[in-house]
């Protein structure tokens, strides 16, 4: 794992979006996984400046998102397709097509599944973005998740409902199953890219780092891939 470690969320951003950035630019048909949540919005952010400025294009980039809560239409506020939207993929040039999202709309999740994970063994990505959840999580890979596994439908953990729950108006509307890429999925990427931010991402972050590698600490796979770089803000970097 190659750690770098920067003063605040700006910077944290700054420095991801820069990676990333320099991949788009010397790899114009790169595909690209993307995560969701709080702490990528500055990367994104960072991504919208650098094409509005005419540095780069996502004319020919390939996406497929980790991750979908089931139960929330696509139209839904929080709902991780409306987050993409609103957060990047309205602002760039990347063509419909070559967006990917789970679908968790329609009664048969589990085809929804296969679907998915058909469509990602025909891709490989190049790099994978991921943020970490305080139980360890990474994309919806919830403790016990045995490695091996491809997309899937999961029950989320409790704590992660409730750390979400500030996203919804009470914890009753967070979701309580998604579908998620598996974390075999997450390590057949060629580089991986986390990033984490405040005090509450400190002690995930070190066992993830300094731990033993155990299904109980989901992000501690990582520890098993060749190209793994983690970008931390003091506060998350402050067990380490």
């Amino acid at each position: 794992m190659k750690i770098i470690t920067v003063k605040n969320y700006n910077e944290l951003s700054t420095t991801a979006g820069r990676i990333i950035a320099d991949l788009v630019s010397s790899k114009p048909r790169c595909t690209l996984g993307l995560a969701t949540g709080s702490t990528p919005q500055g990367t994104y952010q960072y991504l919208v400046e650098r094409y509005r400025a005419g540095e780069i294009s996502f004319k020919e980039v390939q996406t497929f998102n980790l991750d979908e809560y089931c139960g929330l239409p696509r139209s839904h506020p929080e709902s991780y397709f409306r987050f993409m939207h609103d957060n990047l993929f309205s602002h760039i040039d990347i063509q419909p097509e070559n967006r990917h999202i789970p679908c968790a709309e329609g009664g048969d999740l589990q085809s929804q599944c296969d679907a998915y994970n058909a469509l990602l063994r025909q891709a490989t990505v190049d790099l994978q973005l991921l943020g970490i959840g305080s139980n360890g999580h990474i994309g919806f890979c919830e403790p016990g998740t045995p490695f091996e596994r491809e997309t899937f439908l999961t029950q989320l953990a409790e704590k992660t409902r409730q750390d979400n729950q500030r996203f919804f108006n009470s914890l009753e509307e967070v979701p309580t199953t998604a579908i998620t890429m598996g974390i075999k999925n997450i390590l057949e990427a060629r580089s991986i890219l986390l990033i984490a931010s405040g005090k509450a991402k400190a002690e995930c972050i070190s066992q993830m780092v300094n731990g033993p590698v155990t299904e109980a600490v989901p992000a501690s796979a990582l520890q098993r891939h060749p190209d793994t770089t983690i970008i931390l803000d003091e506060e998350a970097a402050a067990l380490l």
